[in-house]
């Protein structure tokens, strides 16, 4: 292999390593506050990245559960995307989905996410609102859950 030959290949290399190594996968703890033990149920903590925030529950990234048995909880993730959301489901009947009041639009169950992003009379944050960076998170974060 010539000089030219190693200069080419060695670009090529260094291209590849940038497309495919964007960033390092990272351990964050999300802190969820202001559960309710009066209700029954789980807390469900889901990470997503943009597709299916943050109502197809399929489509997170990872799910983690766990029972209420008290005022706050933690999750770890490991994160290797760059941008990501958090959602918290006070889930009270055990079926996995966010359960409506009477309207059919309103939730019936407690909700958090992440960066501080909450419903509003048009319906759950976007992604926009609630997205996080990698290279901007820190180790822990706090959710607090919000009940009807």
């Amino acid at each position: 292999m010539n000089i030219k030959s190693s200069q080419v290949m060695l670009t090529i290399g260094v291209f590849l390593m940038g497309v495919t190594n964007t960033s390092a996968a990272k351990t964050m703890s999300v802190r969820v506050t202001n559960i309710n033990t009066e209700k029954p149920g789980n807390i469900i903590a889901m990470l997503f990245a943009m597709e299916g925030f943050p109502k197809q529950h399929d489509q997170a990234l990872t799910l983690k559960k766990q029972e209420i048995n008290a005022k706050e909880t933690v999750f770890d993730f490991t994160i290797n995307i760059e941008k990501f959301a958090i959602k918290i489901l006070h889930d009270e009947n055990g079926d996995g989905k966010t359960t409506k009041n009477w309207t059919g639009i309103i939730p019936a169950e407690g909700l958090g996410f992440s960066n501080g992003a909450t419903l509003s009379w048009q319906g759950p944050p976007s992604f926009k609102k609630a997205h996080l960076t990698l290279a901007q998170s820190v180790d822990e974060i706090v959710i607090p859950i919000i009940y009807p």
